[in-house]
This record gives structure tokens, sequence and C-alpha cells, in this order.
């Protein structure tokens, strides 16, 4: 298999040029939360580094799961992605995916060992999300149960970054929690964005919550989301010290969201499509550097 492949693979798939920016931020803001909420120091740039590459490894691993248990829906309903057309195979990626999780383990182990207990927590619900919990057509026909159920991995995902600080550091803070809900919030406002398609796009077979509930009703909950996630914001930048800059940085990102949210209701075309899930990226990019940096930026002025 050629490396070109592979690196049309991951523009199609994992789009590194979108993905790196917004798990680096997510892991250092984690971290950075995790400090500032216990009053310690920052750790050392090896645990940034540490929680870099755990995030990126973990979200590809998610990745090579989706493929798995995606594949014939895929080669059903979207010959034109990667796999089913051709240009890798689903034997390669898993192959990949399996390599990443020893690689996993020692960027966790090399950073601090107690840490892989939270590491084998999250792989313990990836592998449950990739078997359906078991029950797949039961799941798949309760489509918030599932979304519900597929996001929890964000908050454990985010246990496991903020882990990186407050193991070492001596404990969580008792208002971590708040981080940790704004990661699952935040995490359907993701899963739900992406999947706010236009009517000339929706493929019959597909689930996407716009045929689901309709493109203005899709789009008012994602509205909730957001303001869900705008309000669990505040309320880390109400244990950080830093609720003005959370309310006008964030209520400014949330006002761009509900906007575009509420034109896409009023026209749901292909561009208004792409617009949607361009800022559903941008507003978790915003919220986790407002959570994460804005304490710090704070100090300076």
């Amino acid at each position: 298999m050629s490396v070109s492949a592979l690196w049309i693979y991951q523009k199609e798939r994992f789009p590194l040029a979108k993905t790196a920016p917004l798990l680096a931020v997510f892991s250092a803001a984690s971290i950075c939360v995790s400090a500032t909420l216990s009053g310690r120091a920052l750790p050392g740039w090896g645990g940034f580094l540490a929680g870099f590459l755990i995030a990126m490894l973990l979200f590809f691993q998610m990745r090579v799961c989706d493929e798995y248990k995606d594949l014939e829906d895929d080669r059903r309903l979207r010959p034109s992605r990667p796999i089913p057309r051709g240009l890798v195979s689903l034997r390669l990626i898993v192959t990949l995916g399996v390599l990443s999780l020893p690689m996993t383990a020692a960027v966790a182990w090399l950073w601090y060992p107690p840490v892989l207990w939270l590491l084998a927590l999250v792989w313990a619900w990836l592998g449950a999300m990739t078997l359906e919990f078991g029950a797949p057509a039961w799941l798949k026909a309760r489509a918030v149960l599932y979304l519900l159920s597929h996001m929890l991995i964000m908050p454990l995902i985010d246990l496991l970054l903020t882990g990186l600080e407050w193991m070492p550091g001596g404990g969580a803070a008792p208002d971590l929690w708040l981080f940790l809900a704004l990661s699952f919030v935040n995490g359907c406002v993701l899963e739900i964005g992406r999947k706010l398609w236009s009517p000339a796009n929706e493929i019959a077979g597909v689930d996407t919550y716009s045929r689901l509930w309709g493109p203005s009703r899709a789009a008012l909950i994602w509205s909730g989301c957001v303001l869900l996630s705008f309000v669990l914001l505040v309320a880390v930048g109400a244990a950080t010290g830093t609720v003005w800059v959370s309310v006008v940085l964030g209520g400014i990102g949330a006002a761009l969201g509900w906007f575009s949210a509420a034109n896409y209701a009023a026209a749901p075309t292909p561009k208004a499509e792409k617009r949607m899930d361009t800022i559903a990226g941008l507003w978790v990019f915003a919220c986790y550097a407002i959570a994460g940096f804005a304490p710090f930026l704070v100090r300076l002025f």
C-alpha cells in the first residue's frame, strides 16, 4: 500500500490539518484547567506532549473502530469512502490501529504509569461502543440514546487528559466535573453539527439528525446543546476566576453559532450544511481555548 494512498485516506477520514490543532488545544486546555482548579503550577512540557500524543492516538483509534463497525453500511450506502472503494484495506487500517495501542500505553507510562488505569477505562468504553454495547439494532433504533452513550467517551478521554496533571499532582479538584460535563456536551455539539445535512445531500439509509428531526428541529436541538455548553463554559470560568472573559468571548461564539443554525433552519442548503459542520468545530475549539488559557491571559493584563 502506497504512502500516497494513506495520505489521501487521512485527508478524507482523519484530516490532520483540522484534527491536530483541535486536539492540541483540547489536550493542553484539559491540563491547564486541572492545574488551575487545583491551584497548582503547570506540569512540564512533557505532560503537554504526552496529552497531545495520547489524544491523537485515541481519536485515530476511534476512527479505526468506526471503520470496522460501519463497513457493511459503508459498502451499501457510501461506496465512495476510502475502504469500500479500495483505496486502502480495512485490514491495513485495523493493523495501524492495533499498532497504535502499545504506542499510547508507552506514552502514558513514560509520563506517569498510574495513568494507565484511566487509559484502560477509555479503551473499555471504546470497545463497548464498537460492539454497540451488545445491542446494535436496539441502540440504533434509539438515536438519542445512541448519541449519549457514544458521547460519554468524551468526558472519559478528558478524565484521562486531566489525569496527566491531577494524578501526579495529588488529586483532582472538586470542580473538575464541570469541565468533564463541558466535554460531554461539546461532543454532542460536534456529532450533531456534522450530521445536519441539506435535503439534497441526504442519502437513503444513512442516519442523520436532519433526517431524523427535520432541519429546523435539528438546528434548534443543536442550538440548545450550544447553550448548555456556553453555560458550562461560564461555570468553568467562574471556578477559574475568568467568568467575565467566558461570558463575553463565549457569548460572541455562541451567538455566531445560533445565527448559523437559524440560517440553516431557514435554508438548509449544501453551503449551510458545510457551515454548520465548520461552526461546530470552531465553537468547540473556542470553548477549550477560553476555558484552558483565559486564566493565564488574565494574569498578563
